[in-house]
């Protein structure tokens, strides 16, 4: 017998309450039944609420959540419900058609299961499914939808958060993220549901068909179309390159894409091949993380790379180091490497006469400025984005047969060149990064020094990233009172420098702060605000859509100096004393 309510912790019309005995009532398993009474017996009371509080909702990344019991959290139910609510919508959207969906897993704990489960409500709904028989990156996912003339696809993966979390990424026909109306209808759907008892978990197996490994040669045959310079890597397939997978997805595609295009010399990070959702070489499984790459610099120094790269568990984002002028391996961060890939491409199609006179690229609004220095260089449009790569998407998909995507990124070490695939690509980021080293090494240049080219041409740009993580429901609170105190008492100096312009993406203004004129900026909403000072340093504020903190994002530069590192050094110190400014250090 399980009580339903617990006066002497809980407020009676508390929803984490609510939920809670909507939950006992419902016909989840005994088993699960008792870990709920055991989250209304603690005396603490902080558990069961931050399981229970909310719903998970889709954000940027889709739904993602640590895994446990409670509407909170990852488990069979949530995943059910959210399947149910995509199923629902899917049918009403497309009536009196067979509806086809196609699903992939990354190496997390429980993926394999909840990949399963999904492809259960799918097809007890009368969908088709294309199940990938092993777990296989996010971008093949992707290529999969379009392949298959899906309506729709789920991956299983939480990316690069700690091995505790999982999550649902859901897309949409072309191959694209949900986003608006989709994300929101979805929701609507779940929320009308009343009871978990709603979901259908029966399989329909006539209705699931597998994606074997064959598969994989018609994506990176896809690959080989993208890359522009072949006899550069016949000439330089020795190039020596350390690869790490991070125990992810990585691992099944990058090496043998790479062999394919016909580079001979990559060395596999062996403590790192093997797929685990323990994770148990790294602190995170983040390529962003110095840590994550320690054991991958490690092997680049006994190898002598030219390159090592990293993916991270389901491989839509790659981290890369190169060396220096003096030898040493350093990590460039997801704007340098992104500015890299963008000059690569535009310059290389110049060369061969094949740059789109309707071409453009993209870029969210916290990636660095320097790429559309680049592309205007190159007579290229340059849009902008708000952060999360389905907005890229989405613009690729609206413009398409007016103007040609070329390439595009974000700071999050996430990058798309072509549009085979409508996510970020590490697959395909991976073949393109090594084939830029061979570039460069023809031109008597490593990576690195390909960079200072770069920063010598169009402007020395620095950018940093601080997030702050608060946890929980208490948490959530705090980031939403930051934020808005942020609105209403901007700063009005930073580090010295005046602030010039307050950049709010919710209301979608944009104020002069110092003549009080105001304009509007065409985004969609999103809590996402920009302080510009006078010295044309940047600095933004963004509470993350798929995990409990808030990102500050730093941006400087300069346009005149002698020495590259020390200049570099200096905007270093500035980003510093910025944060330090803002109290964020």
């Amino acid at each position: 017998m399980f009580s339903l309510i617990l006066e002497t912790q809980f407020n009676m019309n508390s929803p984490a309450l609510e939920r809670a005995n909507q939950w006992l009532n419902s016909n989840i398993s005994e088993e699960e039944k008792k870990q709920i009474q055991s989250l209304l017996d603690n005396s603490d009371g902080t558990e069961l609420e931050d399981s229970f509080y909310k719903s998970l909702e889709f954000g940027t990344g889709g739904l993602r959540g640590l895994m446990g019991i409670g509407s909170n959290r990852m488990n069979k139910y949530t995943l059910g419900l959210a399947t149910q609510g995509l199923s629902n919508y899917l049918l009403s959207t497309y009536p009196n058609v067979q509806i086809k969906v196609a699903i992939a897993y990354d190496c997390r704990n429980n993926s394999k299961y909840f990949a399963d489960i999904t492809a259960d409500v799918f097809s007890a709904n009368g969908i088709r499914v294309f199940l990938f028989e092993e777990l296989r990156p996010t971008p093949q996912l992707s290529y999969a939808i379009r392949h298959f003339e899906c309506h729709s696809g789920v991956v299983i993966t939480a990316s690069h958060n700690p091995k505790e979390y999982n999550g649902y990424k859901a897309y949409w026909n072309d191959g694209a993220q949900l986003t608006d109306p989709h994300d929101v209808n979805v929701i609507a759907e779940v929320n009308k549901m009343q009871s978990i008892d709603e979901v259908s978990f029966s399989r329909n197996a006539e209705l699931i068909s597998t994606i074997d490994s064959s598969f994989d040669d018609l994506y990176i045959d896809e690959i080989k179309k993208v890359c522009l310079s072949p006899e550069l890597i016949s000439k330089h397939s020795d190039l020596s390159i350390v690869f790490s997978s991070i125990h992810g997805t990585g691992i099944t595609l990058v090496p043998k894409t790479l062999q394919t295009l016909g580079f001979n010399n990559v060395t596999v990070v062996e403590e790192q091949r093997e797929t685990d959702g323990n994770f148990p070489t790294v602190v995170y499984p983040n390529p962003e993380e110095k840590e994550a790459m320690t054991l991958a610099l490690k092997q680049a120094s006994i190898s002598k790379a030219d390159v090592v790269m990293a993916t991270d568990p389901d491989s839509d984002r790659v981290g890369i180091a190169v060396p220096n002028n003096e030898g040493e391996y350093i990590l460039l961060n997801g704007n340098e490497t992104g500015s890299l890939i963008i000059y690569y491409v535009l310059k290389r199609l110049e060369e061969l006469g094949e740059l789109p006179s309707n071409g453009y690229t993209v870029k969210t609004i916290v990636t660095s400025d320097l790429i559309c220095k680049i592309s205007k260089s190159f007579g290229i449009e340059c849009k902008e984005t708000l952060t999360g790569f389905k907005y890229i998407a989405t613009m690729i998909r609206e413009l398409e047969g007016k103007q040609k995507y070329i390439a595009g990124g974000e700071e999050s070490y996430g990058y798309l060149i072509s549009d085979f695939v409508r996510d970020k690509d590490a697959i395909t980021s991976c073949a393109i990064i090594a084939e830029m080293t061979a570039y460069a090494k023809e031109q008597g240049q490593s990576l690195y020094q390909l960079l200072e080219v770069i920063h010598k041409e169009f402007g020395l740009y620095y950018e940093n990233l601080i997030s702050i993580t608060k946890k929980g429901k208490k948490g959530a609170e705090e980031i939403t009172t930051m934020m808005q105190e942020y609105r209403d008492n901007p700063p009005v100096e930073i580090n010295g420098s005046k602030v010039e312009y307050l950049l709010d993406y919710k209301s979608s203004e944009k104020k002069n702060l110092l003549t009080g004129n105001n304009d509007l900026m065409d985004f969609p909403s999103s809590n996402v605000l920009q302080f510009i000072t006078e010295d044309g340093s940047k600095i933004s504020a963004r509470p993350s859509g798929t995990e409990p903190k808030i990102k500050f994002y730093f941006s400087v530069f300069s346009d005149k100096y002698d020495d590259y590192k020390l200049a570099k050094s200096q905007l270093v110190e500035k980003v510093v004393s910025i944060q330090k400014d803002m109290n964020l250090l």
